[in-house]
C-alpha cells in the first residue's frame, strides 16, 4: 500500500525556495503533502545542476510539462520494485492516471528517458566520459 493514497485534488506549481509542501522540483521529482517523491520509472534532465544549455532547456520543459500532467486530475502513486525510498530519502513511486504512467508520457514526448538504473548525459558528446 502506498504511503500517499490516490490524490483527489492538488494544485502544483514550481517549488519555491524555502519550505515545500506540494510543488514540482524538476521533471522527475515533486513534493506532495510534505513528502518528496522521485518518479521511479524515468530520468529527466536536470535543472539545478544542468551540464549544458540543452540539458537546461529540456529540464525546464520537462518540469513545466510535469506540472501540467500532475494538475490534469487524480493520479495514483505505486511502489516500483522492492525499494520504498532512494538514498536521498525520497519516496520512489510510479505515477499513473487511468493505468498510464505519467513518466512514460514524458518519455514519449522526448522530455525524459526510461530509468536505466543510472543518470545519463543529456549533452551528447559535449561532456567527457
Amino acid at each position: 500500500m502506498p504511503i500517499l493514497p490516490t490524490l483527489l485534488a492538488a494544485a502544483f506549481a514550481l517549488c519555491p525556495d524555502g519550505p515545500r509542501n506540494t510543488c514540482v522540483v524538476d521533471g522527475d521529482t515533486f513534493w506532495l503533502q510534505g513528502e518528496k517523491v522521485r518518479i521511479a520509472d524515468i530520468n529527466a534532465p536536470e535543472t539545478h545542476s544542468a551540464q549544458c544549455p540543452i540539458e537546461q532547456q529540456l529540464g525546464d520543459r520537462a518540469t513545466r510539462r510535469l506540472i501540467t500532467l500532475l494538475n490534469a486530475g487524480p493520479f495514483d502513486l505505486t511502489t516500483a520494485g522492492s525499494r520504498d525510498r532512494d538514498r536521498y530519502g525520497r519516496l520512489l513511486r510510479v505515477v499513473t492516471r487511468r493505468g498510464r504512467s505519467l513518466g512514460q508520457e514524458l518519455v514519449t514526448e522526448g522530455l525524459a528517458e526510461t530509468w536505466k538504473g543510472r543518470r545519463s548525459s543529456w549533452c551528447g558528446d559535449i561532456l567527457p566520459g
